[in-house]
């Protein structure tokens, strides 16, 4: 066959590559357009309630609703049973929690320690109008710090997401709280993204990014961080680099064998150990 016959066909072959890398490049603009518009709903996953639910749910739980100085709810409190209280909890959960799915971190603190406890509602979950994003959470984060009680200790419990709210909270009052411990903690929302999408150029398209590691720059109080071995929602490795970073007094909890959130021994133990280190003047450690 003679080279004149072989042309067209060349010429075809490149015609079907050059078809075929427009219609890919359009389908990846078309994904990647698609996780920008819709990358909210796959962040917060709230559930939502009427008001007589939230109520039910939380009179069994033994919650009562806290509200700003408007009226308005923002949240569930719980007083310690044994007053005087030695200080003020304020829970910041994950994203596919709500503050009535906080009962067990309440029980479980006030089962060691004497303290009042907040469990912050996040705009948009259960019955609190609105709708959730990095803006509105630390928003509803601010209100919510002014409003807890003065002349006590303040300490943070973050829960996943809720993490990167309590490491906002901590380097914007850094003066104003004792402590906190980061549960399935991560060093910015950024990087555990990319790790989700590694094709994606996420880094450019996230609009959310909870930068843990830039806030907890403004804080030297106490930080504790758990890592779970098995975690595939939030690996471990970006609470290590959480841990890492962090200059200030630090405790690590490592479980290798838990899950995302999955605090692998008795819960009287861990927290126990938690406000041990919250109340003393121990040096950064690391189980």
């Amino acid at each position: 066959m003679d080279q004149t016959s072989q042309r067209p066909k060349r010429v075809v072959l490149g015609r079907v590559v050059w078809l075929l890398l427009l219609v890919c490049g359009s389908l990846y603009l078309l994904v990647c357009v698609a996780v920008a518009v819709l990358q909210r709903s796959l962040i917060y996953l709230p559930s939502v309630f009427t008001r007589e639910q939230v109520d039910q749910m939380a009179q069994s739980a033994q919650l009562e609703r806290w509200t700003n100085s408007a009226g308005q709810f923002i949240g569930l409190k719980r007083a310690s049973p044994r007053q005087p209280s030695e200080g003020t909890v304020m829970i910041l959960y994950g994203n596919g929690s709500t503050a009535t799915g906080c009962e067990h971190y309440v029980n479980d603190i006030q089962g060691v320690a004497a303290f009042n406890i907040f469990i912050l509602e996040y705009p948009g979950y259960e019955d609190r109008p609105g709708s959730p994003s990095q803006d509105s959470l630390f928003n509803a984060a601010d209100e919510a710090f002014r409003t807890l009680p003065p002349n006590q200790p303040v300490y943070l419990v973050g829960e996943s997401l809720g993490t990167g709210v309590a490491s906002y909270l901590a380097g914007t009052y850094s003066n104003k709280i004792a402590g906190a411990v980061l549960i399935s903690a991560f060093n910015g929302l950024t990087d555990v993204a990319q790790n989700h999408y590694p094709l994606l150029p996420v880094r450019l398209l996230l609009v959310d990014r909870f930068p843990s590691e830039k806030y907890l720059r403004h804080y030297q109080g106490k930080v504790g961080v758990t890592v779970d071995g098995r975690d595939t929602i939030v690996p471990e490795k970006f609470g290590l680099r959480l841990f890492n970073e962090y200059t200030g007094p630090k405790k690590l909890w490592e479980f290798s064998g838990g899950g995302h959130c999955e605090i692998m021994e008795q819960p009287s133990k861990f927290w126990k150990e938690a406000v041990e280190f919250w109340q003393t003047n121990s040096s950064s450690q690391r189980r």
